[in-house]
């Protein structure tokens, strides 16, 4: 009988490890999937793609006995070979084949370039072949970058004492309320895919004081624009004890202080490679709702239309007017209307019109909300009543409020937003790995 106890050591070496290891000279053992050939005749350059990057290995004419005329783009192969110090090639270093091994081959060609630089397709040839277009380099440095905002967030929020949750997705009513939800017939109930998980965040404040989650979010929203998907990854945090909303927007701002150093430290050949210019967030500025409105207004001669909410045109004024007057490519928007923003969002005591909630603009795009919440049991139903809704509908999360909740508040980011701005990118489908939109269930 054999146990297993641990993971098993490889003789195969990966690209860090050959740049880490004193290899040069010696013979190593290297797995991935070709990703490109260049037959030059009596010399041959084959490039192995792996999770780290490619690795360029040399081929000489009567160095192996394989045939280089077996070996095809996409196959999986494990090679051996010495390891060279050659700066021109990527990792700064090549291997002189001595043998190949194949692990797999593909049964047809290609459908898209993969192995070019830039693929110089659409982007709905892209998401046709999503599997296949994803193995481009400059493809996989967006998601690459995108791990390191998570893994941001996570590592952030756990230094700030945060504990991490994971809430249902199968709901029997969705948070924000109204038409844009995905009904189920769960076991024949009456059930929804979660808009958000605030219910279940505010309920674990309650037990934890601070949490967070990383998870899907579902709105069932007929829009087909460039800013919306129907399924989003989103950030979310629930804090207690607070003093005032401005807690919540100080902790985002230290997340994404955080997560800027540690794409700059970690992820620096990702952020090259697409070029990528990292936002200085020392400190992000904060305006009123309606302030807002006012100052783009005034400065870019732009009537206000709506005075209870912002139109897509008027965020990338408000982003542009704090680019060009404090160099600031983040700006928080305070005091929304009350009609705008959730039953259990706190209202304004000073003006019970504005709410204690804020949404974040980055380069003029929304990529987070989030405030103050109501955390008084009467308080909650009283607004509720205004509303003409029924507190059976939601009694298992207004019993929070019957024993007690501390004063708190949070905030939602949707990652592939945040990614996308982050990026450059003018299509959010671009930072979604399977966008989920009005015409796409695949793949």
């Amino acid at each position: 009988m054999e146990f297993l106890t641990g993971v098993r050591e490889k003789e195969t070496l990966g690209i860090r490890q050959i740049l880490e290891g004193d290899y040069e000279g010696k013979t190593v053992k290297v797995n991935g999937s070709v990703h490109n050939i260049r037959d030059m005749g009596e010399v041959a350059f084959v490039i192995l793609r792996k999770a780290e990057g490619l690795i360029q290995c040399v081929c000489e004419e009567g160095r192996m006995e394989f045939d280089l005329k077996e070996l095809k783009e996409e196959s999986a192969v494990e090679v051996t070979g010495v390891v060279v110090r050659e700066d021109r090639a990527p990792g700064g270093f090549e291997i002189r084949l001595e043998t190949v091994k194949i692990l797999s081959e593909p049964d047809q060609a290609l459908p898209i370039a993969v192995n070019k630089y830039r693929m110089h397709a659409s982007l709905e040839a892209r998401l046709a072949v999503r599997p296949v277009s994803l193995r481009n380099v400059r493809e996989r440095a967006k998601f690459k970058i995108q791990e390191g905002i998570v893994r941001g967030f996570r590592d952030f929020l756990h230094s700030q004492g945060f504990t991490e949750i994971h809430t249902p997705k199968i709901v029997a009513r969705g948070a924000e309320g109204g038409s844009n939800v995905f009904r189920l017939d769960y076991f024949n109930k009456k059930a929804e895919l979660g808009q958000s998980p605030q219910f279940y965040k505010q309920i674990m404040t309650g037990v934890y004081d601070r949490v967070f989650e990383v998870a899907p979010v579902f709105r069932a929203e007929k829009h087909n624009t460039t800013r919306h998907l129907n399924e989003y990854v989103g950030l979310d945090f629930e804090m207690g004890y607070i003093d005032g909303f401005e807690d919540v927007m100080a902790m985002e701002t230290g997340f994404l202080q955080y997560t800027m150093e540690l794409l700059k430290k970690e992820y620096k050949k990702e952020l090259d490679m697409l070029e990528v210019t990292l936002p200085a967030v020392s400190g992000i500025p904060a305006v009123r709702f309606d302030r807002a409105k006012e100052l783009v207004s005034e400065k870019y001669g732009r009537r206000i239309k709506n005075p209870y909410d912002l139109e897509p045109e008027e965020e990338l004024l408000i982003g542009r007017y704090f680019k060009e007057e404090y160099d600031s490519d983040f700006v928080f928007v305070t005091h929304y209307p009350s009609k705008k923003r959730p039953f259990y969002a706190m209202d304004d005591p000073a003006d019970p019109k504005f709410t204690l909630s804020f949404d974040l603009l980055f380069k003029g795009l929304e990529v987070t909300t989030g405030g103050q919440r109501i955390h008084a049991y009467r308080e909650i139903l009283a607004k509720m009543e205004k509303r003409n809704m029924d507190p059976e509908d939601i009694a298992s999360y207004l019993m929070i409020f019957k024993y007690g909740m501390p004063p708190h508040g949070g905030l939602g980011i949707g990652l592939e937003r945040l990614t996308m701005r982050l990026l450059d990118e003018q299509n959010v489908r671009e930072t979604s790995l399977f966008p989920r939109d009005v015409t796409r269930l695949v793949p």
